[in-house]
């Protein structure tokens, strides 16, 4: 469970970078919003209990980045700072909840 919570947080991520940046064309974009989804469905499983919160921002940023190319069709400005809210929400999300490995005493 710790592996399928490191790769979806990381998939998560490199979707948000990817969108963020830009510099890489539409395809990588759309590929960006269905690894951020990917990754923030897969990572639900463990942002279940009291120390799940960071789950929330990422589930936020997922929703903002799937909304930003919709409100682009009618405002450039407004799809373009969707995205970059989304995007930070992501990788919040993704670095507050990322498991670390085994703790030692």
């Amino acid at each position: 469970m710790l592996r399928v919570t490191q790769l979806s947080l990381l998939l998560a991520g490199a979707g948000a970078v990817a969108i963020m940046v830009g510099l890489f064309g539409t395809a990588v974009e759309i590929a960006g919003l269905i690894a951020i989804t990917l990754g923030t469905v897969l990572a639900a499983p463990a942002g279940r209990g009291p120390e799940g919160g960071w789950w929330s921002i990422l589930a936020t940023g997922a929703v903002l980045s799937l909304a930003a190319p919709l409100a682009g069709l009618g405002s450039d400005a407004l799809g373009g700072l969707l995205a970059l809210a989304g995007g930070v929400c992501v990788l919040t999300g993704a670095a507050l909840g990322f498991p670390g490995g085994r703790r030692r005493a």
